[in-house]
C-alpha cells in the first residue's frame, strides 16, 4: 500500500531530469549573473511575469498545505480556505501598495528596509530575528512536513526523505534565484496538474463508494455526507470555531496575517524585487488568481479523505499511535491512486516541497549575506566573495534544517493550524512596524522596537492569560462583549473584527504613534522613504484583473457562506 509501483518510479523520475536538466540549462544560459550578487539574489531583470507568478505560488505552497492543509481540510471543512482566497485579495493590495514602495526606494531586502527606514540596530535585530524564524520553524516544518508525505507515499525511511528533499532543493537553490524562478514554473505545472488528478480521483472514489460515479456525483454526495464540512464562516457551537472565530476570518486579524506575510515577508517579495514595477504587478496578479485554486487542490482531497475515512475505507491508515493524525489525509488519500497517477502526484507533491525549501532557504541566505555577512562581518566584500557565501550558507542552513526537522513536532491541531497560530505571535508587531514605517514619514527606531519586542510579549500574554485568568469576554482567539439588554439580562455579543492579532496590532499602532510624537517632535523625516500618491496609479488590465478576483471571492462566500 505504501509504495510506488515502477511507474510511479518512472513517472517521477522523468520530473526530477525535467526540472534539473532545464535548471543547468537556465544557469548556463546566463552564467554570468553569478559574478553579481543582485543577479545571484535577485535575479535582476530577468524573471518575467509568469515567472514571478509561478514562483510565488511555489514557494508559497509546500507541505504546509498539501499536507496540513488538507489535515485542516479533513477536520473543518472547506472553512480553511479563508487563507488562500483572502491571499488573492492580499496580494492585490500588495501589489498597489508595497511594491511600488520598495521598487522606488531601490529595496531589495526587509532588513534593508528597516536599516533605511530605522536604523542600524533595528535592521540587525530583525535580520537575525528572521534567519532564526525561517530555519528553526518554517524550514524545518517544510522539511518535516515533506517528509512525512513522501515517507507515506513511497514507505522510504523519514530520514532518507528529509536528506533526499534537502539535497534536491540544494541542487536548485545554488544556481541562483534566476534558476529557482524559472525552475518554478515547471515545479507549479506538476504541481497543479499533480493536485488537480488528485482531488478528480479522490471525488470520483467517494462517488463510487456510495454507487454513484462520477466526478459532479462525487462533489454532490460530499456536500450532502458532510455539510458541516463546506461552511466558510462558523458558528459559535461549532468545535473549530476558535481557530477561525466566525467573522474575524473576514475582518479581523486573518489580515494582518496575509499582509505580513506577503507584504513584509522575504521568502516572498524576494521575487518580485528584482522586476520592474508594470512586470512585478502583473506576476503577483498571476499569483492572485492561482491562489483561488489552490483550495480545489488541497482542502477538497481533505475533505474527501474525510468522507472515505468515516466509511473506513482507509481508517487505519490515518491512525499514529493509536489516535487520529489529521495529517495523515493527503499521503493516505494518494495511496488509493492507480500506478502511473501516484507516481505524478507524487511528482507534484515533491514539486511543491523542493520549490518551497529551495525559495526559503535563498532568502536565507540572501539576508545572512547582504544584511549580515556584508554590514557586520566583512563589509569590502565583492559581489564573487558575496555569492561564494551565500551558496556557503544555502548548504549549511539546509544541514541545520535536516538536523533539526527530526525533532519537530506538531500538536493535534495538525501542522497547517500549528504554524498559523504560532506565526501569529510576531505577525502585528511586524506588519505596525512595515505599515508606519511606509506611509507615516515621522515613525521613529525606538517606536519601531517597541512594536516588535512589544508586540510579541503581549501576543504571548494574551495567548497564555485566559488560562489562568477566567475572562468572560475572551473566547479562543475571538473577543466579544457582554451588553446590558433593555429587560436587564445580559447578552454575549462577538466582536468579529476584535481578535488576539487585531487588538495587538491596534495596541501597537497607538504605542508607535504617541513613542513617535514624543521622540520626534519636530517631525523630523530624515529616514522617510520617498512616497507620492502617483506610485500606487494600476494599468486598466490590472484593474479589470482585480475586480474579477474581487468578483470571484464575493462569488465563491456567498456561496459556502
Amino acid at each position: 500500500m505504501h509504495t510506488l509501483s515502477n511507474g510511479d518510479w518512472t513517472v517521477f523520475v522523468i520530473y526530477f531530469i525535467i526540472v534539473a536538466s532545464y535548471g543547468y540549462w537556465v544557469y548556463r544560459r546566463k552564467h554570468n549573473l553569478d559574478v553579481s550578487s543582485q543577479g545571484y539574489f535577485l535575479a535582476q531583470g530577468t524573471l518575467t511575469w509568469w515567472a514571478i507568478g509561478a514562483s510565488l505560488i511555489a514557494s508559497n505552497i509546500s507541505a504546509e498545505q498539501m499536507v496540513g492543509m488538507s489535515g485542516s481540510g479533513f477536520s473543518m471543512g472547506l472553512a480553511i480556505s479563508c487563507y488562500e482566497w483572502m491571499a488573492a485579495a492580499t496580494l492585490v493590495i500588495v501589489a498597489v501598495f508595497f511594491i511600488p514602495v520598495y521598487l522606488k526606494n531601490k529595496i531589495f531586502t526587509m532588513p534593508q528596509f528597516l536599516n533605511q527606514r530605522y536604523n542600524g540596530n533595528v535592521a540587525m535585530i530583525m535580520a537575525i530575528f528572521w534567519l532564526l524564524l525561517y530555519i528553526i520553524v518554517n524550514l524545518t516544518s517544510i522539511l518535516y512536513l515533506g517528509a512525512i508525505a513522501v515517507h507515506g507515499i513511497s514507505g522510504i525511511s523519514m530520514t532518507t526523505c528529509v536528506i533526499f528533499l534537502a539535497i534536491f532543493a540544494v541542487i536548485i537553490t545554488l544556481g541562483g534565484m534566476k534558476v529557482i524562478g524559472y525552475t518554478d514554473v515547471i515545479q507549479v505545472f506538476f504541481l497543479i496538474l499533480g493536485g488537480l488528478v488528485t482531488t478528480y480521483i479522490a471525488v470520483n472514489e467517494v462517488a463510487k463508494h456510495f454507487g454513484s460515479p462520477g466526478f459532479l456525483n462525487g462533489l454532490s454526495l460530499m456536500k450532502s455526507h458532510a455539510e458541516d464540512h463546506f461552511q466558510m464562516i462558523f458558528h459559535k457551537d461549532n468545535q473549530h470555531y476558535s481557530d477561525l472565530p466566525g467573522l474575524s476570518v473576514l475582518i479581523g486579524g486573518l489580515w494582518i496575517t496575509n499582509l505580513n506575510y506577503w507584504g513584509c515577508n522575504q521568502y516572498i517579495t524576494q521575487r518580485a524585487l528584482g522586476a520592474d514595477l508594470k512586470t512585478a504587478r502583473t506576476g503577483i496578479l498571476f499569483a492572485a488568481f492561482l491562489k483561488l485554486l489552490m483550495p480545489v487542490i488541497v482542502v477538497l482531497p481533505g475533505i474527501a479523505a474525510f468522507i472515505l475515512y468515516k466509511q473506513n475505507v482507509f481508517h487505519s491508515q490515518m491512525m499514529v499511535n493509536g489516535e487520529l493524525n489529521p495529517d495523515n489525509a493527503y499521503p493516505s488519500l494518494l495511496n488509493l491512486l492507480p500506478p502511473w497517477f501516484k507516481g505524478l502526484s507524487f511528482a507534484a507533491l515533491t514539486a511543491a516541497v523542493v520549490a518551497s525549501l529551495a525559495g526559503k532557504v535563498n532568502s536565507i541566505a540572501t539576508i545572512f549575506t547582504m544584511d549580515i555577512y556584508k554590514k557586520a562581518i566583512k563589509k569590502d566584500a565583492t559581489d564573487k566573495q558575496m555569492v561564494t557565501i551565500g551558496k556557503i550558507a544555502v548548504v549549511v542552513a539546509m544541514i541545520l534544517g535536516c538536523v533539526i526537522a527530526p525533532f519537530m513536532g506538531i500538536d493535534k491541531k495538525g501542522g497547517f493550524q500549528f504554524i498559523q497560530e504560532y506565526t501569529g505571535f510576531v505577525s502585528p508587531g511586524i506588519f505596525a512596524m512595515f505599515l508606519l514605517g511606509f506611509f507615516w514619514k515621522k515613525t521613529t527606531s525606538s517606536a519601531a522596537m517597541f512594536a516588535t519586542i512589544g508586540g510579541f510579549i503581549m501576543s504571548v500574554i494574551l495567548k497564555v492569560l485566559p488560562k489562568f485568568v477566567n475572562l468572560a469576554f475572551l473566547k479562543g482567539v475571538g473577543f466579544s462583549a457582554l451588553v446590558l439588554q433593555s429587560d436587564g439580562t445580559t447578552k454575549l455579543y462577538e466582536i468579529p473584527f476584535l481578535d488576539r492579532m487585531a487588538i495587538v496590532f491596534v495596541v501597537c499602532v497607538i504605542g508607535m504613534y504617541f513613542i513617535s510624537i514624543k521622540e520626534n517632535p519636530k517631525g523630523d523625516k530624515t529616514h522617510a522613504l520617498e512616497v507620492d500618491t502617483s506610485m500606487f496609479k494600476v494599468s486598466n488590465g490590472f484593474a479589470v484583473g482585480a475586480l474579477i478576483i474581487g468578483g470571484i471571492l464575493t462569488a465563491l462566500y456567498t456561496m459556502f457562506w
